[in-house]
């Protein structure tokens, strides 16, 4: 009865990458880049938007107390880097800027005064989303252009062993391998990037989705209270 040893063989990466040709090891650096921004980017996002999220709680917190929002003070509209309170100041500023102007016109339209508040409500959800989704293009570039560019390095790199062994009398497996799997090495580095990219760019997805649709329930809220004021 034969006994058949196994073979153990260990995959080095780095003797892999060394039988790249420029070519490819420019490719697979470039992704390694690219994976280090990724990370930096969706763990920066995600950090972003829940510090966000806790500070929009807290004011509309804040607004609720209030028993008006009109005659608040000036200290409420100076914190545009939260996004509800980017919203309030908007609308009231807005609000009385139409109020002054009406009044030299002698127009008292408290209608008039609403519709100019719930534009710049607009304006302001339209400026906030904007920043919510900032960053998300880059992440969805990664996802979709980093397996292209591994599957470049990988078809280039083939390409090169080919030629290089056109050249020769012959060739066996032992001088095919090395070219090979330094030529699939830009693949794998590739499909590394992406597949972290895509769960991450989904997560980042689903919270920005969330966080836009309380800044409308928020402003929808905010449009109530100002109308209700203005009457």
């Amino acid at each position: 009865m034969t006994a058949f040893a196994p073979v153990y063989l260990s995959l080095n990466l780095f003797q892999v990458f060394s039988f790249s040709d420029p070519v490819g090891k420019a490719i697979t650096v470039g992704l390694v880049l690219f994976s280090i921004v990724a990370w930096t980017v969706m763990f920066g996002k995600f950090s972003e938007l829940k510090r966000l999220r806790m500070l929009n709680l807290a004011f509309e917190q804040r607004l609720r107390d209030e028993r008006t929002l009109l005659d608040l003070p000036e200290s409420f509209r100076t914190r545009r880097s939260i996004p509800y309170a980017d919203l309030y100041a908007d609308a009231v500023e807005a609000y009385w800027r139409a109020a002054s102007i009406l009044q030299e016109k002698g127009i008292d339209s408290g209608r008039a005064r609403l519709e100019h508040a719930e534009n710049g409500i607009q304006r302001a959800i339209a400026r906030q989303t904007l920043r919510y989704e900032s960053s998300m293009i880059f992440l969805a570039s990664i996802v979709s252009g980093a397996p292209f560019l591994g599957l470049f390095g990988t078809v280039w790199g083939v390409m090169e062993v080919f030629t290089a062994v056109s050249l020769q009398a012959s060739a066996n497996l032992q001088t095919l391998a090395p070219g090979v799997s330094s030529a699939l090495l830009t693949t794998i580095a590739g499909l590394a990037v992406a597949i972290p990219s895509v769960f991450g760019y989904n997560v980042l997805l689903s919270r920005t989705r969330q966080l836009t649709t309380e800044l409308e329930n928020y402003a929808s809220a905010l449009a109530d209270r100002l109308e209700l004021e203005s009457k």
